[in-house]
């Protein structure tokens, strides 16, 4: 339990310290996320989450698009208040969860289940499980996945903390139990501070075994 409440301590220090455009991960447009989206055809009506979503803008761009079942999960409080706040009223058409996602109990299944640069935050073998369980149970059959995490070219840490890199055969052997891969590729991201950061973005559909 430790662990888990340093990481959370970190989250909730990074997101009062620096506003959104101030941390690396920050996309004015999340491009990729949505050309992914449209791709998968995900319905506007999908019970979709955003895992490790914090005040990304991808909830925005969804809202705006006229998707009207969203949940947006993350680690920090403080990174969904950020959110809210920045919705305004329309934070009250979001579901918002604050919790580790190896912690999360789902209440509903997901059809579609999106995380940029949530997983690779899980090293230890166990929460790596956790994570992949949790995926499997909580999404339908036939749902969509988008999987982003930092390439074998990408950063070996991020905000000070450790993260584990992926290739296309280490990630998407991961899930092969339950999911069918799409496709890979590795996308390239620049930082608000100028740097680039390799990351490696997966898509995957549940199969119906």
């Amino acid at each position: 339990m430790e662990q888990k409440l340093d990481s959370k301590v970190h989250w909730e220090n990074i997101y009062t310290q620096k506003n959104t455009k101030e941390v690396s991960w920050y996309q004015p447009v999340p491009q990729v996320s949505l050309r992914l989206i449209n791709e998968l055809k995900i319905p506007k009506d999908a019970n979709i989450i955003d895992v490790g979503g914090g005040d990304s803008v991808l909830v925005d761009f969804l809202l705006n698009e006229g998707y009207t079942n969203i949940t947006v999960l993350d680690i920090s409080s403080s990174a969904i208040e950020n959110a809210k706040n920045r919705l305004g009223e329309k934070a009250e058409l979001v579901t918002w969860i604050v919790s580790n996602i190896v912690d999360f109990e789902p209440k509903s299944e997901y059809a579609f289940w999106h995380d940029r640069a949530t997983f690779h935050f899980l090293t230890e073998p166990g929460d790596i499980r956790r994570y992949v369980a949790l995926l499997e149970k909580s999404t339908v059959p036939g749902a969509s996945v988008v999987i982003g995490t930092f390439s074998t070219n990408g950063p070996k840490k991020c905000s000070g903390i450790d993260i584990k890199q992926y290739d296309e055969e280490s990630l998407s052997g991961l899930f092969q139990s339950k999911f069918n891969k799409i496709k890979c590729f590795r996308e390239s991201h620049q930082t608000p501070f100028g740097t680039v950061q390799d990351f490696l973005f997966c898509t995957f559909v549940k199969t119906n075994k």
